[in-house]
């Protein structure tokens, strides 16, 4: 990061987003950008005033001082001179307790008012929602006004920011009156130069500075008053009562609305009974305490100040978005637009350190002595608050994505909302009685600070962590981004494609098909197996045994107790292609699933092999812009994340606002068209799933990227005249499928906007086949059904391209997925236990281990259904099978074969330790252990065996007997 970039994120940014969110919030009640600006203003100058008044008193005293000092001062100039002069004054300032430096206290106003209007400009100026918006006499907010046109001018003359610097002149005759010449000049050139900056620029935010000199002018003439804070609390008191009454008898007919709008009418009112409260509390207190001339008198401490604000700096800043990284560090990283994700971090911290040190310091050193105490307060019940919610209540809102938005919007229950605010209520109160005694603040500034070392070294850790990572991904972008991808296919030789889908859904099969018959002429010649299982719910578990076969599942791959799961997991990537490239075909692989244990693929575990084409495909035909896009949301939401994970339950929604952060419509984040995808209800989304469409474009592009070669095909068909090579092999991978996206239906395309409302009403039966109900209810259900429908129509598109070119018939073609995913669709899936598991991924679902698993053996033509029982390490199996004599594993010299499917259950580690940065051992981490055999349809076939463990135990069966 420059130093220019590091200055606005620390300086100006957090004022940025405040302005936005107090807009997007403004305008979800208002409808309206012009009404949105007046909120804006009226907000930002009510919350700042305490400081401008305080800036206001600050320069007074300057002035009164330099008043008081200015005859003695040109006294010493008249009568020294030289160094003599210089010592004799600076004597003079130290007599009178005047440093040089508080010259610049006259000026404070100024400089509070620089980085304020920077923000604003920043924010309004780049606001596309202002664009085309007409608001009273102006016709366009996002643009100049031109509100006067005179026949002479070549150009219309814009009135608002006239009307702006009137307003700002006025202000400054009322305020300056008495004041020396210098602070008369410096506001003056101050008005006519935002005369000159704004003249031209979008009326909406011309608008918002006039409303600021608008209430700048009546603050002035408020500071004329005999008393103006009592003035000022009778008219907000009318003004709010007048509102309130509005909100509840007259306002939108939405009920939330009118209870919010009365609310904010009941907050006018307060500063009137607060003074009505602390009037009458002054007499009491006056009369209890009037004999008690010992009673303690608290007093700020500016330490225990910094130490707070460093503390949220490094829980929100820090540690919880370095901990969301760091769960998945490669998530966060594009393999075609490289960014490294300590970035985020840098920036979450800078925003943080900007709102709690830099802008909370501003407050805090301009205040007084009982502004000081109460921030100090506030901070501190701040810190207690956020450690509550975080660590007490971290909320099971499912899947985040790396754009940091859930599958679905957190429904957080009522109950659980009343008893977060009993904890954070508690907490509050007991940091107000820690701080109230001498001897206990101490204990709380301790406390503190050891917190402040935990969150430190807590980030330092994630950081290295993620350092570590992704520290080879560069390399890998680079590597990536050198290669099209390209799949050659033989014209006459022998074609055998492997093609994984990560967790498509082999259940979902029959009913796309009923839905759209002309399914099953695309897929005609495959076979669908209906009877089919996985290893485990997640990709570690499921693909070592799907590309390596039945050697690689995991009791076998724990039973190799010495050697590391990445090792094994390796080698299983490189069985087949080893193989097939052995046997003298043409073999490219694409996508290879966590190789390396990589959450991004690194194919240099191919680099042995120079005969092995290895691409990566994902994101590879995706606008990078759409890349960028997510970059940019991400370096603003990673520190509202933390604030809405460190709020109160009943506010993380909206801090959340559907994944938006707050983020106003039409914000110049990114020059993109792709926004985060948000779900409403089950029918209805806006914006499209960038991860999704990093791998949907690679399905879309596989004609273009199919090459026919030859007649034959192979490593020796290039250089032999007579094509003699044997064929190709593709291993290829894509995680369209591990997305839950609605498509547009009928057709099931891409869209900004989907509304499948009338559809899916109207096509409920659809979901129903020869009796057998699958339960599509919720919208994660809808999303995978569409998602799989989506991806088959496409394959189908790819699948009609081959017959045209004459390689349909010569091609092999096996479509399984590592695993399913379970989201209580079918009830005779649904095993023991099911009701008492706690998390979010529910292991006794057995949809989880219901891959796809379809196949196409070579001249085959009619689409059936097979209901004998396998798994997905038959992929493995049948892609050797009529291909390769004796098919032998290189690596480990046995026989590939299916006879261990039928020599005892099929043992499934039901695990939700899917993070391969931390299931990394020589052996998967112990959990339960599922055993399932014949017909998956039967619930009588699976039994849940044992828990953590390592190996699967039967009354039959022990450790002894399985690692043989």
């Amino acid at each position: 990061m420059s130093v220019s970039a590091i200055l606005y994120t620390l300086l100006i940014k957090p004022l940025e987003l405040f302005f936005e969110i107090i807009f997007v919030t403004a305008n979800r009640f208002t409808n309206h950008p012009g009404f949105s600006i007046i909120v804006l203003s009226l907000t930002m100058n009510f919350l700042v005033l305490p400081l401008y008044r305080r800036a206001d008193a600050v320069q007074a005293e300057e002035r009164d001082i330099e008043k008081k000092l200015h005859r003695g001062v040109a006294h010493i100039k008249k009568v020294f001179h030289g160094d003599e002069r210089m010592m004799v004054l600076q004597t003079y300032y130290r007599q009178n307790s005047y440093k040089p430096t508080d010259a610049f206290k006259g000026s404070i106003s100024l400089f509070l008012e620089i980085p304020f209007f920077i923000a604003a400009y920043r924010f309004l100026s780049g606001l596309q929602t202002l664009h085309g918006v007409s608001f009273g006499p102006i016709a366009d907010l996002g643009n100049a006004d031109g509100l006067i046109t005179i026949g002479a001018l070549p150009q219309p003359v814009n009135l608002l920011p006239i009307i702006m610097t009137a307003v700002n002149l006025i202000s400054c005759v009322i305020f300056t009156k008495g004041y020396p010449v210098r602070t008369k000049i410096q506001l003056y050139a101050m008005a006519v130069f935002f005369l000159f900056f704004l003249y031209t620029s979008p009326s909406g935010l011309v608008f918002y500075w006039t409303l600021n000199n608008l209430f700048s002018l009546i603050k002035t003439i408020f500071y004329k008053l005999k008393h103006p804070r009592e003035v000022l609390a009778v008219l907000f008191a009318v003004c709010g009562a007048a509102l309130a009454v509005y909100g509840l008898l007259f306002y939108d007919n939405i009920a939330e609305r009118r209870i919010v709008t009365a609310i904010i009418g009941v907050g006018f009112m307060m500063p009137l009974f607060r003074m009505a409260y602390e009037l009458r509390m002054a007499e009491r207190i006056t009369a209890r305490h009037s004999d008690r001339p010992g009673r303690r008198q608290m007093e700020p401490n500016a330490v225990r100040f910094r130490l707070c604000g460093l503390f949220l700096t490094l829980l929100l800043g820090g540690h919880i978005p370095s901990g969301v990284i760091a769960a998945s560090p490669q998530e966060f990283v594009s393999t075609f637009s490289y960014y490294n994700p300590l970035l985020y971090i840098a920036i979450s911290l800078l925003t943080a350190a900007g709102f709690f040190l830099v802008w909370m310091g501003v407050f805090y050193g301009i205040a007084n002595r009982d502004g000081r105490l109460a921030l100090e307060r506030v901070l501190a019940v701040c810190c207690a608050a956020a450690t509550v919610n975080y660590m007490a209540f971290p909320g099971d809102y499912g899947n985040l994505s790396n754009s940091l938005r859930y599958d679905e919007v957190p429904n957080i229950l009522m109950p659980d909302i009343l008893l977060n605010l009993a904890a954070v209520t508690a907490a509050g109160a007991g940091v107000l009685v820690f701080l109230h005694f001498r001897k206990t603040e101490k204990h709380f500034s301790m406390g503190i600070l050891t917190g402040v070392i935990a969150l430190g070294v807590m980030t330092v850790v994630h950081g290295q962590r993620i350092d570590g990572s992704t520290r080879s991904l560069q390399k890998n972008a680079i590597r990536a981004t050198d290669a099209d991808p390209v799949l050659p296919l033989s014209k006459n030789g022998k074609n055998v494609i492997v093609f994984m889908l990560d967790r498509a859904l082999g259940t979902h099969i029959p009913y796309l098909m009923q839905e759209k018959p002309e399914l099953k002429e695309q897929f005609a010649g495959f076979t669908y197996y209906e009877n089919t299982v996985s290893f485990g719910g997640h990709t570690n578990f499921g693909v070592p045994a799907l590309f390596g076969g039945y050697e690689y599942t995991p009791v076998e791959l724990n039973k190799r107790d010495q050697e590391n799961l990445c090792d094994k997991h390796n080698e299983a990537l490189r069985v087949l292609p080893v193989m097939f490239e052995q046997a003298g075909y043409d073999v490219t692989v694409t996508d290879p699933p966590y190789a390396n244990y990589q959450w991004n693929s690194d194919i240099s575990i191919y680099d042995d092999y120079p005969d092995i084409h290895a691409y990566i495909t994902q994101g590879k035909f995706s606008d990078h812009s759409g890349a960028e896009r997510v970059r940019a949301d991400n370096q603003r939401n990673f520190f509202l994340y933390a604030l809405m994970k460190s709020s109160p339950l009943f506010a993380q929604n909206y801090f959340y606002n559907a994944g938006k952060y707050n983020q106003a419509p039409g914000a110049k984040l990114a020059e993109s068209e792709d926004e985060g995808q948000v779900i409403y209800g089950t029918s209805q989304q806006e914006g499209i799933n960038q991860t999704f469409m990093d791998s949907f474009r690679v399905l879309q592009k596989l004609p273009e990227i199919t090459k026919v070669v030859g007649n034959d095909a192979g490593p020796s068909a290039e250089s032999d005249p007579g094509n003699t090579g044997a064929g190709t092999f593709l291993m290829m991978q894509n995680d369209s499928t591990h997305n839950s996206v609605l498509l547009q239906e009928p057709d099931y395309t891409v869209s900004s906007s989907i509304d499948n409302t009338v559809y899916d009403k109207a096509h409920r039966k659809r979901f129903t086949v020869n009796g057998r109900k699958m339960e599509v209810k919720g919208s994660l259900q809808y999303g995978d059904y569409e998602t799989n429908m989506g991806v088959m129509l496409e394959l189908g598109k790819w699948f009609d391209y081959l017959r045209d070119q004459g390689v349909y018939d010569n091609t092999k073609i096996i479509l399984v997925s590592d695993h399913g995913f379970g989201r209580n669709r079918f009830p005779q899936l649904i095993l023991d236990g099911y009701d008492t598991y706690k998390g979010s991924e529910n292991i006794y679902d057995a949809e989880y281990y219901c891959p796809l698993l379809m196949v196409k053996d070579f001249g085959a033509k009619e689409f059936t259904t097979d209901s004998t029982f396998m798994t997905n390490a038959d992929a493995a199996v049948l892609a050797v099978k009529d291909v390769i004599a004796d098919p032998v594993n290189p690596f480990t010299g046995k026989e590939i074969t299916d006879a261990e499917k039928t020599a005892h259950p099929q043992y499934i580690l039901a695990s939700n330790h899917y993070d391969i940065n931390v299931n990394d051992g020589t052996q998967y981490k112990p959990d339960t252990w599922i055993a399932v055999r014949d017909d998956i349809w039967n619930p009588d076939n699976w039994k849940v065996l044992n828990h953590k463990a390592v190996f699967p135990e039967e009354s039959r069966t022990d450790k002894t007997e399985l690692r043989e």
